[in-house]
């Protein structure tokens, strides 16, 4: 209880330290009027968030308010926040941010994330928060290559959903039943966004094994190790996996596969 008021009243510090900093004309607003403080009214953030007045006094206030991803978004955009002192509210406030590695937010980052994994001499791809393949190089097409010829390939899809995966993933069940312990780890961090949800739901009516391991209620956090694999053209295969979470990229991460003697 301690913690959550703790953190409410840091939000409304940085809430207040952000709008005191603009001034009307950078948002369209006229300065007309005297002003007692600097900066923006809580009223005019309000209007521009598209909020109601009082919703937003009481989320600057501290108060006990549950603001709505959606929410965040907008008072995000009212106030004008950088990537960083974006992805700081939404840290604030515990919401995972609708637009973190999502098609509309961050695309500048995945070009440059993207060209920097071409550049690597291993297997190397990138997720964002659902699973998604947002980019790979020459070597990992190559190790997964019917797995990245579809269109819009999908991490977990292709573990549950697809058949092939039994054969190619050395040890299917115990990495199967990893990766569903770190898909509720990573949904307790986006557990408002409807399309993560769609996806647990699809993978639930999918594959019973799915369905049963995510009943069991384990947790675990993403992490590296040993993966094999055989491949239809070169056979058995080694790697160290190696995952990294870009700080210039929040809300993707990319898998270095590191060969090893078979």
């Amino acid at each position: 209880m301690i913690e959550s008021e703790q953190r409410r009243q840091r939000l409304g510090a940085f809430l207040k330290a952000h709008r005191i900093r603009l001034v009307p004309q950078e948002v369209g607003l006229s300065a007309t009027g005297r002003r007692r403080t600097p900066g923006l009214r809580r009223e005019e953030v309000a209007q521009l968030a598209g909020i109601s007045a009082t919703w937003y006094v009481r989320i600057e206030q501290g108060r006990e308010v549950a603001a709505s991803a959606a929410t965040l978004d907008r008072i995000a955009r009212a106030l004008r926040l950088a990537a960083a002192e974006r992805a700081h509210l939404f840290t604030l406030a515990d919401r995972h941010d609708p637009a973190a590695g999502t098609a509309g937010g961050g695309e500048d980052r995945l070009a440059s994330l993207s060209a920097s994994v071409k550049a690597m001499t291993a297997p190397a791809y990138i997720l964002d928060r659902r699973w998604n393949m947002r980019g790979w190089n020459a070597q990992a097409k190559h190790l997964f290559g019917a797995w990245l010829a579809r269109a819009s390939p999908n991490l977990l899809r292709f573990v549950f959903l697809d058949g092939s995966a039994r054969r190619f993933i050395v040890g299917w069940e115990d990495r199967a039943r990893r990766l569903v312990a770190e898909c509720r780890a990573e949904l307790a961090r986006q557990h408002d966004d409807p399309e993560t949800l769609a996806l647990i739901a699809e993978l639930r009516s999918g594959s019973p094994d799915f369905a049963i391991w995510w009943d069991e209620q384990n947790v675990l956090d993403p992490e590296g190790g040993e993966r094999r694999f055989l491949h239809p053209k070169d056979g058995p295969l080694a790697y160290e996996q190696v995952n990294f979470l870009p700080a210039a990229a929040p809300g993707f991460r990319v898998v270095l596969l590191l060969p090893r003697p078979v």
